[in-house]
């Protein structure tokens, strides 16, 4: 298949590179979850080379990750895995790191639920996870373009929508992990570095 492309992936791969690699220090394994076209695997993998990237995400995504992985493979960037995260168990048992963008609007409540409740039982002690995307703040949103992606999500998914950062900060906490950093990005976005205690 044709690789599929994802603009706003290419436009903002190397602020969240500037981000994750303060913090992705150490060699071991990421787990992306909801890995998209792939793109920012294979980048993220070639230019943090003591990482094992490994994507995933839910099936009918996989052939796009493939397109990625078969056109610029890396030893360190595995076959992606099949991962929903409201499947009763992770394909993966344990992470040095987790990685997630432009997920936890395009997901149910519940769903966002399920992922921090997996990232309870899969990220190691002292492990990050980082999260990128637009967030509300004290249920406000933070740009006007923020507000008509909202209402755009709502009208396409009723059960999406915009995040309000206090939820998932409470939600980390409820799974022993401690808000380090809060990234101002380009475009209303935000990444968003939790560490596990």
């Amino acid at each position: 298949m044709n690789k599929p492309f994802s603009e706003s992936c290419e436009q903002n791969k190397q602020v969240i590179l500037s981000v994750i690699k303060q913090f992705y220090t150490k060699p071991g394994t990421v787990l992306e979850i909801g890995s998209g076209t792939g793109q920012h695997a294979v980048y993220f993998a070639e230019h943090l080379p003591h990482l094992y990237w490994q994507t995933s995400d839910r099936q009918e995504n996989i052939a796009a990750i493939n397109a990625w992985l078969e056109e610029l493979p890396a030893e360190n960037l595995p076959e992606p895995l099949c991962l929903d995260v409201n499947q009763t168990a992770c394909p993966v048992s344990e992470a040095d790191y987790v990685f997630s963008a432009n997920t936890v609007h395009i997901m149910s409540w519940e769903s966002v639920l399920s992922l921090f409740d997996m990232l309870g039982g899969v990220l190691k002690k002292d492990g990050f996870f980082a999260l990128y995307g637009p967030f509300n703040y004290h249920g406000a949103y933070t740009s006007e373009s923020n507000a008509s992606f909202d209402q755009w999500l709502k009208q396409r998914d009723p059960q999406s929508g915009i995040r309000d950062f206090e939820a998932l900060n409470q939600l980390a906490q409820q799974e022993n992990m401690s808000l380090v950093q809060d990234v101002e990005m380009p475009a209303n976005n935000r990444t968003l570095i939790w560490q596990k205690q």
